[in-house]
């Protein structure tokens, strides 16, 4: 994923339940929990405007947070192809801080788990398979 981000890999795939798969029809790399997804990197063409030709990550995220985000770093965009209130992109190669990227990794996450059932959550966290 490129050297900057060589821990962005095991950050997400270091929570409970975390899988990664790649969406051949997308061309994404996403990072899944109870089958869904929190994470994705992704390199849009140069079609895709402002987002296309730069690595993106994308991740979920509150609304209130992810406004101010924006306003705070210009490399942190409206979610591509997402819905743009709860979904951020970053480019990878942009300057966001290691540690708020890794804030906003976990918050993804975590806001993801939060909607799986009681139950696949206790699944997850006991460490056992889906059935």
């Amino acid at each position: 994923m490129g050297n900057r981000y060589d821990w962005l890999e095991k950050e997400l795939l270091d929570n409970p339940g975390a899988e990664r798969d790649y969406k051949a029809e997308w061309s994404w790399h996403r990072w899944l929990v109870g089958g869904k997804m929190f994470a994705a990197v992704c390199s849009p063409g140069p079609e895709h405007g402002i987002y296309g030709g730069r690595k993106l990550l994308t991740l979920k995220c509150e609304p209130m947070l992810s406004e101010l985000m924006r306003k705070e770093y210009e490399d942190i965009l409206p979610g591509f192809y997402m819905n743009k209130q709860n979904w951020i992109s970053i480019f990878l190669d942009g300057e966001v801080p290691d540690g708020v990227l890794r804030d906003l990794c976990g918050r993804s996450y975590r806001l993801v788990f939060e909607k799986l059932t009681k139950k696949a959550q206790r699944e997850i966290l006991s460490g056992r398979e889906k059935e």
